[in-house]
């Protein structure tokens, strides 16, 4: 233990702790901005400088460790004179158009700026502005960065692909894509962990909003949106609501009141994905010799973006059924298009959705047939809908809770659960179970699959006297680690879960962004909506039941192979 002074208090911390957590250890705040823990502790803002009793320069507290004795200012005079101009000159190089940034009233550089009482220029701003595909899903804005490197380091560390990088010298250092490769040309998984962790508005996804307000116009079109599993863990953040305030349905209300005539829940498509996919995986497993293990699930595209680049000798390992987005879109545009006695070229098929990946997912031509068109015509993220919401003055508080549209709103327990990590292997196996042995499990029976781990889960299960080895990754580094065990031979499964964000969809790249990370939060109000559903097994969805049973027949079936099923090496990044 060391024993040190902070601004006159005397405090005891564990030996190599730095000076920034020891303060944090007492209620002592200090300022950052470039710092993201055991992630981004590289001094590079030097906002979060403090003064140390006999040094000369000021010492950034993030990577200094306290010493014996040490004695720390960290408001004085001079270090509040220094952070002050040290943010006068972030912002002579930076494009604080704060009322159109989409961070405004949500950034860090903005929040200290006004901590810190700037009001006027200082310095001769100098800004680069540098082209940008924006119709590319992930938009950087080079003019707003700040250079904290958070991007480099989030995409290094957390999800092992290296996409940004720090390029030019001097005055003329910044970030950009590795090897000065446009957007689209480089390895991006789309899994926007970059837009959350960057503190301004330097990057985001696409905005869609405005094609959306245009489809909602169209007087002659069906408006129909679905809403996935985890939205409902995170839109009430920043609308003010409690956890169990923010309900589906008063969601759902605000969706009717922004002018879509009909609101539908994907925990729907979840369900059916795990009658395909589990389906699947018994009909692969009973034929190991005609099939490559571990199968892997495909219902993130972030990890399906990740398999095509960087191991596309596995490509045919996916399971072949479509994400919950894009098997409610298919069956939008046929099974009820068909009970609305509508074209599918009648219909505009819109989804909510915590990520940004799933904007290029619907765009992929292999979700596109001639009758049908795209599955899925417009994505959103959470955030887009909260700023819709915001726009259109809705009194989110005042809204009752009112039943979604029928036929294609049920679901269960078992489909809540995808949107945090290990929801999706549960999901499937607690069906795969059942159609192993005619009867259920205990629901609760594979909850060893259960939580955010670094590196993986891995459980065995008995189904029906078939013992089946699983394993879960989030987060695209635990997932390369994972795969470079199983390619060397050291660790060997049946069936895996891969989400490509940390804590799975519930820490998704397009959901609200707090500044700290909420996916074990978020996927804990997911797994309660479990417990309390009264029906959490898939295969007991009423609405899947009665699909099946009027038009798809039965699962792996020619019409569900047509809708519901995709072929991963049709379309390339």
């Amino acid at each position: 233990m060391v024993n040190l002074t902070i601004n006159g208090k005397k405090i005891c911390v564990e030996d190599g702790t730095t000076i920034l957590r020891a303060a944090e250890q007492n209620g002592i705040a200090i300022p950052t901005l470039c710092y993201l823990k055991d992630i981004n502790e590289i001094g590079a803002c030097r906002i979060c400088v403090v003064e140390i009793e006999g040094m000369d320069r000021l010492a950034a507290s993030c990577n200094n460790v306290v010493r014996e004795g040490m004695t720390v200012y960290t408001h004085s005079p001079k270090v509040l004179a220094a952070r002050k101009a040290t943010l006068e000159l972030i912002l002579s190089e930076h494009d604080y158009s704060c009322a159109t940034c989409v961070r405004n009233g949500n950034c860090q550089l903005q929040s200290l700026a006004e901590e810190f009482g700037l009001t006027a220029d200082v310095y001769r701003k100098v800004i680069k502005k540098v082209s940008w595909d924006r119709s590319f899903p992930l938009i950087r804005d080079n003019e707003k960065c700040i250079k904290c490197m958070r991007c480099i380091q989030v995409c290094d560390k957390i999800q092992s692909l290296g996409v940004w990088d720090i390029c030019g010298t001097s005055a003329r250092t910044t970030v950009d894509v590795k090897e000065g490769l446009s957007i689209d040309k480089a390895d991006c998984s789309l899994c926007g962990q970059c837009i959350t962790h960057c503190p301004v508005g330097a990057l985001h996804e696409r905005d869609d909003k405005d094609a959306l307000l245009k489809a909602l116009g169209s007087r002659d079109k069906v408006k129909i949106v679905q809403v996935a599993p985890a939205v409902r863990a995170a839109w009430g953040e920043e609308l003010g609501l409690k956890p169990e305030e923010a309900t589906m349905q008063k969601m759902g209300e605000a969706l009717r009141q922004l002018g879509f005539d009909y609101v539908f829940d994907t925990n729907f498509s979840a369900d059916l994905t795990i009658m395909e996919e589990g389906s699947e995986f018994l009909q692969r497993f009973k034929n190991r010799d005609a099939h490559k293990f571990p199968m892997f699930t495909s219902c993130c595209p972030g990890w399906v973006r990740f398999i095509k680049t960087q191991y596309p000798d596995m490509v045919p390992q996916l399971s072949t059924a479509k994400s919950p987005q894009q098997m409610f879109g298919a069956a939008v545009k046929s099974y009820f298009a068909e009970k609305i006695g509508k074209s599918p070229k009648d219909i505009i098929s819109v989804s909510v959705m915590p990520c940004v990946a799933k904007k290029a997912e619907a765009a992929y031509e292999t979700m596109t047939t001639d009758e049908r068109g795209r599955d899925v015509d417009i994505v959103i993220t959470t955030r887009e809908l909260v700023k819709m919401i915001k726009s259109a003055n809705i009194d989110v508080a005042k809204l009752k809770d009112k039943p979604l549209d029928d036929p294609m709103s049920d679901g269960t327990g078992a489909a809540v659960i995808f949107g945090t990590t290990g929801g999706v292997m549960e999901a499937a196996l607690r069906s795969a179970y059942f159609l192993a042995t005619g009867r259920n499990p205990d629901p609760d029976a594979f909850r060893a699959v259960r939580g955010y781990h670094k590196g993986w889960n891995e459980a065995e299960f008995d189904l029906g006297g078939a013992k089946v080895r699983c394993a879960v990754a989030s987060g695209l580094g635990n997932t390369r680690a994972l795969i470079e065990a199983i390619r060397r031979g050291e660790a060997e499964y049946d069936f895996v879960e891969i989400m490509a964000c940390p804590g799975g969809c519930a820490g998704g790249g397009g959901q609200p962004i707090r500044g700290f990370e909420m996916f074990e939060e978020r996927g804990a109000r997911l797994r309660r909506l479990d417990v309390n559903n009264p029906i959490r097994f898939s295969h007991e969805n009423p609405s899947v039941g009665k699909l099946y049973d009027e038009y798809l027949k039965a699962p792996l079936g020619e019409k569900s192979h047509h809708l519901l099923h995709t072929d991963h090496l049709g379309w390339k990044i």
